[in-house]
């Protein structure tokens, strides 16, 4: 092992427990860092950085489940709303697929611009989320000293009101739920190909059974989301009739329309495809803009990335991706970071009772992708348009695809 992969390791480390702690994949830093500093291609980077973001939202997810939610709302609401992840993951896969084709159209100079505005937006987006919200907390601490009433933790209901009892099983129906949509999504990539790798059928890149099966994910995203969106409705009014208490517990989240949560997964998709990155860094800001708890749209963010990475991941290996010993001792790495990441971060809101916290975490992971992504995208686009690559690499790009 050099030193350039040692390196790569300790800044691994730093990154995969920042992440962790903010609610985010990590994707963005992880890339150029094995690209820059481990000296790895940027396929092969791009290949481990899944390893590296499966192993990292894997241990966050499980110490959520596990630890977190012993702390939270007496031990009996957990902290992912499954609500949001099922009805949100159809979608969410959908447009990376279709962000990948338009990653592909585009060049990467455009990529690159875009990829800065829109991450500099959100992140004056998610700072100011933050000061309103450290804001409310300030105020309900002096209201706790005044009058004794308690500071919220930030956790938030469930997007649809249930009974405890009600609550497991409903859980592990979305849980089966989101596997079934994982294995749909993945029969039709690991066809395909995609995220760099060649399918396991030889399929000629954009022929007829090519684009006939790239479009077969329209259907399958619409008919889940439309079969799960029904469901939910239906379990809402149930809920609704049999108990009256249920309207008066209800989150801010019910009063919005179920769809937006389908097409703010959409829209994160195709950025997430286009920019090259996983959903973690987009999803979250977007989550806590609608509403979502910090800590709820941190966990729920943290167990969709799961499913996308995994997706990604399991390919690969399929596959026979190069150096994977390698890669898993990135994952290992991201897996144990993560749990310190959040072990300080849960450390540092217990002790100031300010769930803000995460938000500005968020904020704060979305400037530094700005700088890292902003400047190795350009310094990259130059090295191609001064030795001429930059057109040559696109039609291999576009031929793979």
């Amino acid at each position: 092992m050099d030193l350039g992969t040692v390196l790569a390791c300790i800044l691994s480390f730093l990154a995969a427990a920042f992440s962790s702690a903010g609610g985010v994949g990590g994707g963005s830093l992880y890339v150029p860092i094995l690209n820059i500093v481990a000296g790895l291609s940027l396929k092969t980077a791009t290949a481990f950085s899944t390893f590296m973001v499966t192993g990292g939202t894997l241990s966050n997810v499980l110490y959520t489940l596990i630890v977190l939610r012993g702390h939270e709302k007496g031990g009996h609401q957990p902290l992912i709303d499954y609500d949001i992840a099922v009805v949100s993951q159809p979608c969410l896969l959908l447009g990376v697929s279709v962000g990948v084709i338009c990653n592909v159209m585009f060049p990467e100079w455009l990529i690159t611009a875009l990829f800065a505005v829109f991450l500099a937006s959100a992140t004056f987006k998610t700072y100011g989320t933050g000061m309103k919200r450290w804001r409310a907390e300030t105020a309900a601490a002096r209201r706790m000293l005044e009058g004794g009433s308690s500071l919220g933790d930030g956790a938030g209901e469930a997007l649809l009101g249930q009974k405890d009892g009600d609550g497991h099983r409903r859980q592990c129906v979305d849980l089966m739920v989101l596997v079934t949509i994982w294995l749909c999504f993945f029969v039709i990539h690991l066809f395909i190909g995609g995220e760099g790798a060649k399918g396991v059928f030889d399929i000629e890149p954009c022929g007829v059974t090519y684009w006939l099966i790239t479009i077969a994910q329209i259907p399958v995203a619409v008919a889940f989301t439309a079969c799960i969106v029904h469901q939910k409705r239906k379990s809402h009014a149930q809920n609704s009739q049999e108990f009256d208490q249920a309207i008066s517990v209800k989150s801010k989240l019910e009063s919005l329309p179920v769809y937006v949560f389908p097409v703010a997964a959409l829209l994160t998709g195709v950025m997430s495809g286009l920019f090259g990155i996983g959903g973690g860094l987009l999803l979250n800001p977007v989550l806590l803009q609608i509403g979502v708890p910090p800590k709820t749209a941190s966990s729920t963010t943290m167990f969709m990335v799961l499913f996308c990475a995994s997706m990604s991941m399991v390919q690969f290996i399929i596959l026979g991706v190069d150096g994977i010993v390698t890669a898993l001792v990135y994952a290992i790495t991201c897996f144990v970071a993560s749990i310190v990441g959040l072990v300080v971060i849960q450390g540092a809101i217990r002790k100031s009772g300010r769930v803000s916290l995460i938000v500005f975490m968020v904020a704060a992971i979305l400037a530094l992708s700005v700088v890292v992504i902003a400047c190795s995208g350009a310094v990259r686009v130059w090295v191609q348009y001064t030795s001429g690559q930059a057109s040559t690499q696109r039609n291999a790009v576009i031929m793979r695809y």
